[in-house]
């Protein structure tokens, strides 16, 4: 006579099994979140410590007395270089770098991914192909080459100075690391909006072609209002990218007053006079860290849905 099992303890069964699941994967997911947000633990306490606390103290214990005069001090007092004068003025180097390489870079990719899926032409696929490849290229083997170039536009620019007085930007620093990350950035902002472009109707573009619209009107008004979740995807990646930075940026300004946050930073953390201040170490490395904590609370939730949002055609 065979043994018949309950519906009621099948059902018990596979809710005891559910469970330990559910609680085997949020336990590691919160081992792996403690592991992961520890050192941003680590340094947020230690900006608000004072350096008697931290010489004393455990790195992992709350401050005692909170304060925010090493904040105070990374942003207006604390020594770069030879210049002390703290990092406000590398940080504002830093937003006049990214803020014009993520539009350029994204507005760029957008026509291309435009142009490769609604307006075809023979060799676009082989134009794709190259433009694929150079988001292989790793940021080391263009650096020569690159700076031959900037040379090149920097003689231009004197040139233009002298005939002119006035050298149109050619040869400034922040102006090439602009050019740099658009140039370099452009595969992947390709890439990006080509996959969003594939999926999207070619019905629209011909009814409106049929409408007499031109190929930038078809741009800007279907287009571009249609082309958020991957914009927001585009901005998150470039700005991301470019903001840490630091081998274009120590290579092509690692100098003077127009070096950006990153190589300022790093001057910060290396300095060799006086006594090593680890709070406002930490506290200007918080700094830093700040615009890229900002885009990804506003937009993060956006970026997974974004790069889904092309991911199926039909």
């Amino acid at each position: 006579m065979s043994s018949v099992t309950s519906p009621i303890a099948i059902s018990q069964n596979s809710t005891n099994t559910r469970w330990i699941g559910r609680t085997v994967i949020y336990g590691l997911l919160l081992i792996f979140a403690v592991l992961y947000l520890m050192p941003l633990f680590v340094m947020l306490t230690t900006s608000f410590k004072t350096m008697d606390e931290i010489q004393n103290g455990n790195m992992l214990a709350l401050p005692q007395s909170p304060t925010f005069d090493p904040w105070i001090k990374a942003w207006g007092e604390t020594c770069v270089g030879l210049t002390c004068a703290g990092i406000k003025g590398y940080f504002w180097n830093s937003i006049k770098m990214v803020v014009p390489a993520v539009a350029i870079s994204t507005i760029m990719g957008a026509l291309n991914g435009y142009v490769l899926t609604k307006w075809r032409f023979p060799g676009h696929t082989l134009v794709f192909g190259l433009m694929l490849f150079a988001c292989f290229i790793p940021f080391q083997s263009v650096l020569l080459p690159m700076a031959t170039i900037l040379g090149s536009l920097g003689r231009f620019g004197m040139t233009l100075q002298n005939a002119t007085g006035w050298n149109f930007g050619f040869g400034n620093p922040t102006i090439n690391l602009v050019f740099v990350h658009v140039v370099y950035g452009l595969g992947f902002t390709t890439l990006f909006f080509r996959n969003f472009y594939e999926a999207f109707p070619t019905e629209l573009v011909r009814a409106a072609q049929v409408d007499g619209a031109s190929f930038f009107q078809i741009f800007r008004r279907i287009m571009l209002p249609n082309s958020l979740p991957i914009i927001v995807v585009t901005v998150i990646y470039q700005f991301t990218n470019i903001w840490n930075d630091f081998l274009f940026a120590s290579a092509y300004a690692g100098t003077g007053d127009t070096m950006p946050m990153t190589v300022a930073l790093n001057n910060v953390v290396n300095t060799s006079t006086g006594v090593v201040e680890y709070n406002v170490n930490m506290a200007a490395a918080m700094i830093a860290a700040v615009p890229t904590l900002i885009v990804y609370i506003l937009a993060g939730r956006y970026f997974v849905r974004g790069l889904m949002a092309g991911a199926v055609k039909g």
